[in-house]
């Protein structure tokens, strides 16, 4: 088999996929987003409340349960450690991939479907989210599926199809809410009617066995969480996390009208240029039922999302799945080598000067905190790291020159840029941020020291030292845990007790409470 063929192969395909979860494993848990999830899954486990989420013993509102009982399910197989945090969210890529590759081997050609799967995967964005202990690779997962049913329910109708759909938002409903709802809804519709079709989009949404599947998944718990707490979770997710969320910025996560232009790009780097001449083609191609259902499906997601109070860039790849595949589908569409490449070799020279960028806003900056991050990312990618990069670097350049389709040469170019982010960037960098933390957590476990949080506040700390952990005044033989840029503040605070640094590493500093020993009167 020729390089031709093997880059449409399934065996690239499954490297491919490889590369994007590579480390989930060993890689430490991040703050706040995958220590608040997986704290949240312990606490869980310990309370034995499967109906409830709390989070550092109070209730967390953000997300309905299902992501929690998966990874729950996860830890009661594997133990408590990152392999089986994120296993679910592995698994959920990995659907997401044979989801799409079965819908464009069966709508379009086994190439193109390989081809998209492979796009999928080597995307930049597509990495961070499939290798994480979040919902979010579970919810586009089954944003996936229903959206895919949906178009093969219009184009062949089938009871099957129909509840599958049906099930599938009420699976996406227990990941992350009603935007597993609104958007096959809003799609669906759209669609039809672009063909005068109302009349059957109707009988569609107002199938009886239908809704009844989707009540049958996503009403019971529902019930147990208003018997366990009442209105509490209604109020916080529906109302605050949602209503909120859309109406105004929440967590300082927010951006113009034209955010997700500008960040679509980067999400799909090394394919920045391949999106975009795909968008040039957008008003040549409606013409055909399935790119029209396509754009219609990104147009959705982006119009809603760009009048979004909040604004993060994972939110536009609810959007992204059939835009793969029509990249795939006019992948031949690729003409200027160069036009399209640069994006991609732009990206991975830019790895290769990580250290001088670290150096240069070390030097810009006066905080501490981001000084010693800045500092440690020196030295994590200086020396052989720095090597590796720029030998990866220099093989992308020397792909740009060999005789294939511009498409071929970007997917190898993708394979690069995945075994850069893989292998050196993704845990150098969660390493800098999180060693310190979970090396602080362990040590703490390992002496049995009780810990309070002194003006901070990161998950994955309790997940490491397997407590709750308070906020407020710390008690003799309690550790308090604090960043470094923290310390010398809380250091010269007036106390009645003894205080010690027992451990100290990257930002992650442990103070011991002592009593202070009384002299000879």
């Amino acid at each position: 088999m020729n390089l031709q063929r093997l880059l449409v192969s399934p065996a690239a395909l499954a490297v491919a996929f490889a590369l994007l979860v590579w480390g989930f494993w060993s890689t430490p848990l991040y703050d706040l987003d995958e220590g608040a999830f997986t704290e949240a899954t312990r606490e869980m486990m310990e309370s034995g409340n499967y109906v409830s989420i709390y989070l550092n013993g109070e209730p967390r509102h953000d997300k309905p349960v299902l992501i929690y009982w998966l990874q729950a399910a996860s830890v009661h197989l594997f133990g408590l450690n990152e392999f089986a945090l994120r296993l679910p969210s592995v698994l959920a890529s990995l659907g997401w991939v044979w989801a799409l590759v079965s819908f464009g081997r069966r709508f379009v050609d086994r190439d193109t479907g390989i081809v998209a799967g492979l796009v999928l995967c080597l995307s930049l964005y597509v990495g961070l989210i499939a290798r994480a202990a979040v919902a979010d690779a579970l919810l586009h997962l089954f944003l996936a599926l229903s959206l895919f049913e949906a178009y093969r329910y219009a184009q062949k109708p089938d009871r099957a199809t129909h509840l599958r759909v049906f099930l599938w938002m009420g699976l996406g409903f227990l990941t992350k809410g009603p935007v597993a709802v609104l958007f096959p809804f809003l799609v669906s519709g759209i669609f039809y009617l672009s063909y005068g079709r109302w009349q059957d989009w109707l009988r569609a949404i107002f199938h009886l066995p239908g809704l009844l599947l989707f009540l049958a998944v996503v009403l019971p718990w529902h019930v147990a969480v208003y018997l366990d707490t009442g209105w509490a979770f209604f109020e916080g997710f529906y109302l605050h996390h949602n209503v909120n969320r859309y109406s105004g910025a929440m967590e300082g996560h927010a951006g113009g009208p034209f955010y997700y232009l500008i960040v679509a790009p980067l999400v799909v780097m090394p394919f920045a240029a391949w999106f975009i001449l795909l968008l040039g083609k957008l008003g040549r191609v409606m013409d055909d039922p399935l790119d029209r259902y396509i754009w219609i499906w990104f147009l959705v997601v982006l119009g809603i999302f760009s009048f979004s109070g909040t604004k993060l860039p994972h939110y536009l790849l609810y959007g992204m799945s059939g835009v793969f595949l029509l990249m795939a589908r006019y992948r031949e569409s690729l003409a200027r080598a160069w036009v399209h490449l640069v994006p991609g070799l732009s990206l991975l020279v830019l790895f290769c000067f990580l250290p001088f960028i670290f150096r240069h806003l070390a030097s810009q900056t006066d905080r501490l905190y981001e000084t010693t991050l800045f500092l440690d990312g020196i030295e994590a990618f200086s020396g052989t790291a720095q090597w590796i990069l720029v030998a990866l670097a220099i093989v992308a350049m020397g792909i740009s020159f060999i005789r294939a389709t511009v498409w071929r040469r970007m997917l190898l170019v993708g394979f690069v840029q995945a075994v850069a982010v893989a292998f050196i960037v993704l845990p150098n960098v969660l390493g800098v941020m999180q060693d310190g933390p979970k090396a602080a957590a362990l040590h703490a476990r390992e002496q049995g020291k009780s810990l309070v949080f002194h003006r901070v506040y990161q998950p994955s700390v309790s997940v490491y030292a397997r407590q709750v952990i308070s906020r407020g005044d710390p008690e003799p033989g309690q550790w308090v845990y604090t960043r470094v840029d923290k310390l010398d503040e809380f250091m010269r605070q007036p106390s009645d007790y003894h205080k010690r640094v027992v451990f100290s590493q990257g930002v992650a500093r442990l103070v011991a409470i002592e009593k202070k020993v009384e002299g000879p009167s």
